[in-house]
């Protein structure tokens, strides 16, 4: 086949490809230059191109085309479930037959890879989780890998950890990069990558140094996006300003927020003032995700009110805004987000609602990085002493690291070499592995830097698409005469005050339902504590209540500076305490509540007890003296720590070294047992902060041992 017939039959799948029946589709000449690396010579490629410029097209008409010549399936690692289904009904149009491999579809995987195995499949999605379980790894990537007529890499500055959105699971791609035959092509593509991370993939997937690869990087403007930055006093004018003006947004769009509890609040709040909008979180169930991705590309919505969960693989071309209530970290992931807008419209609006609490919330998730080195060699010499593999369940009592944290620092060690994942759990290697401080460290000033160019970009006076241009090494950055500096803002800070009154006592709603642990955590024997399985409900804490969560947009600006680390111990504010109030007076007359008629409730409260605390002991011991003022009851008295309590106790550790170090700590003092023992009915237990719940669960253990009747937790915050 000539190059000339080659290029006609691309046009051709193109066409089917978006539905074009007049058969002018014609590929753009990067697009081009892609397919004819991959399908004629068999190259490896790496695409840097902006979000709607048609990089799905790109492995499509070459998947149909290299198909047409006898290749194997492609195989296309991919990030997000909903950039699978877009993917999959995309492929369909030009009659490629494609499958996934996910979390979602576990009892097709047997027949899926039948169907592989059989020719029936052209494109195969698999999500890069995959990649690292034992059986996938062991059985179907080693058959896949040498039946492969293509492998895609889709995000692929997921597998950057210099990167905004850096994934562990990307990185072991190199092992499937090892085993592909030569003269397999590869192609890589992301919209956000600066030329630090470009360098990073290029080198990692092989096609960097002396090789041959080509690398088509493309000028990243977007002619339809219209930028702007609106800076409102507090999270309630901004509310207010979204309810307000909503409706005047082109289209239907995306408000992302920086929270799950932030992106419920603006839901119900929207829906209250009569929007039709949908939430979109992580927490979201996988049914209710498909059914408000759905809702929002047939415009059944008007918006989704997401977190960073819709962030990637979202396809709606006609998406005709995107709001951020709240600053991402980042220029590059801000960039990626408002990129999902304006793909086949000519005008979209993009604006940007900083707020007071953004900073918080950077500092907290970059509090959550990769684990300094004598919690990764503590985990190295568990595994290495242990006689068998250890699950995680098994290894988290083991080590000072929550679940998640501990899940996502083995996927690095395992990409290093120095763990492996097998059945029934990881295991140790044995092989040197060096702690990388100074890579670390770079990635730390990093994020730090982008958090500065976050800042700047919301009060720079030049032009706004420039700025994200320049922030992604775009050589063609310019001003691009759109965006509120270019030009005229579009949009005022002009809100009813309905709205405003509305959004305000909204914000100010107190109360937050605080479910109590009823289970003990996994592995307590092996931290020493013999306690396993259900918590007797004797020794239970009844379902609490607490002011707010720090992670929102309420009750959670006003409470995050009074409970930072930094912040001095001193009187509860009057304002607070009479918010406490009006949370106990909800709750008493709730559902449960001990006023509310329920024959099963408790009765009434006939004391407060606080949790001793090192460092607010006069916040919490005045929480508790209004308390008890107002409603009227006795102070019955504080738990206190014990001479064997550890000074610190570990708060983001996970469940099983957090009783570690509950473990003796408080005690019930005399008078406080004789009082219990004499009160005769429930106590308010008053504390200022939950994160992890089991300070709670020990002490309510503790007080229902020495005779309270009931145990109801009242706290200042919840963490989330």
């Amino acid at each position: 086949m000539t190059n000339a017939d080659l290029r006609s039959s691309a046009d051709a799948v193109l066409a089917r490809l978006v539905g074009d029946t007049t058969g002018a589709a014609r590929l753009r000449e990067d697009q081009w230059l892609a397919i004819e690396a991959l399908v004629a010579h068999k190259r490896r490629a790496l695409v840097v191109q902006r979000t709607g410029w048609g990089k799905s097209a790109v492995y499509f008409v070459a998947t149909a085309l290299l198909r047409g010549r006898g290749a194997g399936p492609t195989v296309i690692v991919s990030p997000l479930l909903a950039l699978m289904r877009n993917q999959v009904e995309a492929a369909a149009r030009a009659g490629i037959r494609a499958r996934t491999i996910n979390s979602s579809n576990t009892e097709e995987w047997e027949t899926v890879q039948a169907e592989v195995a059989a020719g029936e499949v052209d494109v195969l999605l698999v999500s890069p989780e995959r990649l690292n379980n034992p059986d996938f790894r062991d059985e179907v990537l080693p058959k896949l890998s040498a039946a492969t007529g293509l492998l895609v890499v889709d995000e692929a500055h997921c597998i950057s950890d210099w990167g905004h959105d850096f994934r562990p699971d990307y990185r072991r791609l190199r092992t499937m990069l090892a085993d592909l035959p030569p003269d397999v092509p590869v192609l890589a593509t992301t919209a956000t990558a600066n030329a630090r991370v470009t360098a990073d993939v290029a080198e990692q997937l092989g096609t960097g140094g002396g090789s041959d690869a080509l690398v088509l990087r493309g000028p990243l403007n977007r002619d339809s996006l219209s930028l702007g930055v609106l800076r409102l006093p507090d999270a309630a004018h901004r509310l207010a300003w979204l309810a307000d003006h909503l409706g005047e947004l082109p289209g239907s769009g995306i408000i992302y927020t920086l929270t799950v509890a932030a992106a419920e609040e603006v839901t119900a709040f929207l829906r209250q003032r009569g929007h039709t909008v949908a939430s979109y979180t992580g927490k979201t169930e996988n049914a209710d995700r498909q059914q408000a991705e759905e809702d929002l590309l047939a415009n059944r919505v008007k918006a989704l009110v997401a977190t960073s969960a819709l962030g990637m693989g979202f396809d709606k071309p006609d998406l005709g805004f995107v709001a951020h209530l709240g600053s991402p970290s980042s220029p590059i992931a801000y960039y990626q987000q408002v990129g999902r807008a304006g793909r086949a419209v000519d005008h979209a609006e993009v604006l940007l609602l900083p707020g007071k609490e953004d900073e918080a919330i950077w500092q907290y998730f970059a509090s959550v990085a990769f684990p300094p080195e004598e919690m990764v060699r503590r985990t190295l010499d568990v595994l290495a002493r242990a006689e068998k593999p250890l699950s995680l369940p098994a290894l988290e009592p083991l080590v000072e690291l929550r679940r998640s944290r501990l899940e996502t620092m083995l996927k690095v060690l395992d990409v290093d070499g120095a763990v492996r994942r097998v059945r029934g759990g990881w295991t140790a290697t044995g092989q040197p592995w060096t702690y990388d401080a100074e890579r670390y460290a770079w990635v730390a000033r990093q994020r730090t830097a982008e958090q500065q160019a976050m800042r700047d970009y919301a009060t720079t006076g030049g032009c706004r698409m420039e700025f994200l241009q320049r922030q992604l090494d775009d050589e063609g950055a310019a001003p691009c005469g759109r965006c509120d500096n270019c030009g005229k803002p579009r949009f005022t800070a002009e809100l009813s005050p309905e709205a405003l009154d509305t959004a305000r006592g909204e914000l100010g709603r107190a109360g937050v339902e605080v479910e109590p642990r009823r289970m003990w955590p996994t592995g307590l024997g092996a931290v020493g504590i013999d306690r396993k399985g259900r918590i007797p409900a004797g020794e239970q804490a009844l379902s609490g209540r607490a002011l707010g969560r720090l992670s929102d947009i309420g009750w959670g600006n006003r409470l995050r500076p009074m409970l930072s680390p930094t912040a001095a111990d001193g009187p509860v504010p009057e304002a607070v305490a009479q918010a406490v109030v009006g949370v106990l007076a909800d709750w008493a007359k709730g559902p449960g509540g001990w006023a509310s008629g329920d024959p099963d409730a408790p009765a009434r409260p006939v004391g407060v007890v606080t949790v001793a605390s090192r460092t607010r002991p006069e916040l919490i011991g005045t929480l508790g003296a209004r308390i008890a003022e107002i409603g009227r009851m006795p102070v019955l008295g504080s738990l206190a720590y014990t001479a064997a309590a550890e000074v610190t106790v570990p708060q983001r550790s996970n469940s099983a070294q957090r009783l570690r170090a509950l473990e003796g700590a408080l005690t019930v003092p005399p008078q406080l047992a004789s009082a219990l023992a004499s009160a005769g009915g429930p106590v308010l237990l008053v504390d200022d902060f939950m994160e992890t719940g089991w300070t709670l669960a020990v002490a309510a253990r503790l007080l229902r041992r020495a005779g309270a009747e009931a145990v109801l937790p009242l706290v200042l915050a919840v963490q989330s």
